[in-house]
């Protein structure tokens, strides 16, 4: 019975991390680029999966251009200087055309809309947004790291006699910098994927190159999701209860881990 409990819970965060559309979306992307990086632009099973995947995400980013439309007029934290403000809301801008214009492209490949040559135009249009809100994305996280640089380095100064890895604001900032390190590696992973897809350097950025950039990218993606929703917090809280207990998990652990879950999910 308890080894039944404890696949139960393990399920609900598996369920949990599921039930979120986003990180259906990316475990969808790694599926295609993955199989982009199998097929290397030739036909067959995989090239298969990789167009019909590509097609299916389109669907999970219906409307998602509201988001980063909101971004966009949304006020930006105080202190932020001008340069990284501008920065911030062109790859808001950008993004949002790019996902707006990405339904086009879908409702030609659905049959709805029939101008196919006005489609491929606007698919090309759509990959150059999204390859220039990479860019500003890139931009600001360099930006940024620079910023947290020279706040850790000032908080280093004053925490000298002490030890600055027990220092609470110390560790919130180192985190945030691996957290901006992440996300500027996945940027600069999608700028080549996006040149790619465009075809701007076919001979370097073969499909192989394309998919294999693209599919470490997703992971990365999926991760964030993960980090975005504490998940992995929970995550952490089962595996070192079954570790320590076997599979012999209490009951009354299986209700805290839920009652984690209700947490997060209210959140």
């Amino acid at each position: 019975m308890s080894t039944l409990e404890a696949t139960r819970a393990e399920l609900a965060l598996v369920v949990l991390y599921l039930n979120k559309a986003e990180a259906r979306d990316k475990i969808c992307r790694a599926i295609q680029y993955g199989s982009k990086f199998l097929s290397n632009g030739e036909s067959g099973t995989a090239q298969n999966v990789d167009k019909s995947t590509s097609l299916a995400r389109k669907v999970f980013r219906l409307f998602k251009f509201v988001n980063d439309l909101h971004g966009l007029i949304s006020p930006t934290p105080q202190g932020t200087p001008l340069p990284l403000v501008l920065l911030g809301k062109s790859k808001n801008a950008l993004l949002s055309t790019f996902l707006f214009l990405d339904q086009i492209v879908w409702l030609s490949r659905t049959g709805i809309y029939k101008n196919k040559e006005r489609a491929e135009l606007i698919g090309r249009i759509s990959l150059f947004c999204w390859m220039g809100s990479s860019i500003c994305t890139t931009l600001v996280e360099l930006g940024e790291l620079g910023r947290l640089s020279a706040s850790m380095k000032k908080l280093e100064k004053d925490l000298k006699n002490t030890n600055k890895y027990k220092n609470e604001q110390y560790r919130s900032k180192l985190q945030k910098s691996n957290e901006r390190s992440l996300a500027l590696v996945k940027s600069v992973m999608d700028i080549v994927v996006a040149v790619g897809l465009l075809q701007l350097a076919p001979k370097k950025v073969t499909p192989r190159v394309t998919g294999a950039f693209g599919f470490v990218s997703s992971l990365i993606s999926c991760y964030q999701v993960l980090t975005n929703s504490n998940l992995h917090y929970i995550f952490i809280i089962t595996f070192m209860f079954i570790r320590h207990n076997g599979w012999e998990v209490s009951v009354s652990v299986i209700h805290k881990i839920t009652n984690e879950i209700k947490k997060i999910n209210k959140s």
